[in-house]
């Protein structure tokens, strides 16, 4: 193995940090002999705070309208041939009780940036959820609102908010959102939200139209010095109907190798093996796991909806029943040696 490329791995292991070049230099330098032995690293650490157990996310995708035109989503306002839907309150509290029945502690309510669902709504939502089940941990992943209203629905219960920064490059950021967007207002809303005190995670695309190593090398900074709870890095994946139909695919190796970074940096993270993982290979979520990943979202959304929600194509386990989705990932996560375990999987320092 490159000797260079070993002392990054260890350094990085050890000191939880690099600099810009040398950042650079992991990334481009990478061999499949270099990703294996960054991977063991990532194991290691991963298994020292969060022993062998993979905790479980309930999603529930409760509205696929959204205000946004980003140029790689599936659900952009401008896709007309999207067919849209919301859940009602008794859909979405019907989703959780399944959930619990089948040992979720953690219910991630996600959607598209949907005006109806204003604060009174969420808030509503939000608290009946944690009156019906107190033990459980309530995930927000709804986007860029106000400080304000993100107090609100943190005063209302919320416990985690995920909010991927998708590129942490200002110019790269400009290029696959519409103007209305900005970079400096995303990360606006994720430091509003680690000050009102929830966890709280970042993440974005591999792979994406316009991303360079030094757009990477941003993100990989970026997550440093903000220190989320949670990372999300999955995979860029084209939709037919957006603007980036025809673009190549994320690879599956450089999403595993940027997981196992990311443990490294953030020995305590709360890192998901993404569906989108599980959608580019077969056993990309298992890969995602042996790369330091502890975390996996199981789909808990009414079925009659789930191939509506589509950010991307030929998404998976868009047929399955919510238990089928348990026991398949239940099953897959233990043929890696690891076991899912009933918990709400909080963030722990280490």
């Amino acid at each position: 193995m490159n000797e260079r490329i070993k002392y990054l791995a260890d350094k990085l292991h050890h000191s939880h940090t690099l600099d810009r070049s040398e950042f650079h230099e992991l990334v481009s330098g990478r061999t499949e002999e270099s990703a294996q032995y960054l991977y063991g690293l990532a194991r290691d650490v991963r298994e020292e705070i969060y022993g062998r157990d993979v905790y479980l996310r309930g999603l529930i995708e409760f509205t696929n309208y959204c205000k946004n035109d980003c140029l790689y989503c599936g659900i952009r306002r401008s896709n007309r041939s999207a067919d849209r839907y919301r859940l009602t309150e008794k859909q979405i509290l019907d989703c959780c009780q399944t959930g619990y029945q089948l040992g979720f502690r953690t219910f991630v309510l996600q959607g598209g940036e949907d005006p109806f669902y204003t604060d009174e709504r969420l808030c509503s939502i939000v608290r009946e959820i944690k009156k019906l089940y107190p033990d459980c941990a309530v995930t927000l992943s709804v986007g860029e609102r106000s400080r304000e209203s993100y107090a609100r629905l943190r005063e209302a219960g919320a416990d985690r908010y995920l909010l991927r920064h998708e590129t942490a490059d200002a110019g790269h950021f400009a290029k696959i959102h519409p103007g209305e967007l900005s970079l400096e207002q995303r990360i606006r809303c994720l430091r509003d939200l680690k000050e009102l005190g929830y966890q709280v995670g970042c993440g974005f695309m591999v792979g994406s139209p316009y991303q360079t190593i030094d757009s990477i090398v941003a993100d990989l900074e970026f997550i440093k010095e903000f220190q989320p709870h949670m990372v999300g890095i999955g995979p860029f994946i084209p939709h037919h109907s957006t603007p980036f139909a025809k673009e190549p695919a994320g690879s599956l190796e450089l999403t595993l190798y940027l997981l196992a970074i990311v443990r490294l940096m953030l020995p305590d993270v709360l890192l998901p093996a993404t569906t989108a993982l599980g959608t580019i290979h077969p056993r990309g979520r298992e890969l995602g796991l042996l790369a330091g990943a502890n975390v996996v979202m199981p789909n808990l959304s009414p079925t009659e909806v789930r191939s509506k929600y589509l950010l991307y194509d030929n998404k998976i386990c868009t047929g399955d029943e919510a238990a089928e989705c348990r026991r398949c990932l239940e099953r897959r996560v233990e043929s890696v040696g690891y076991k899912i375990v009933v918990s709400r999987g909080d963030w722990r320092e280490k």
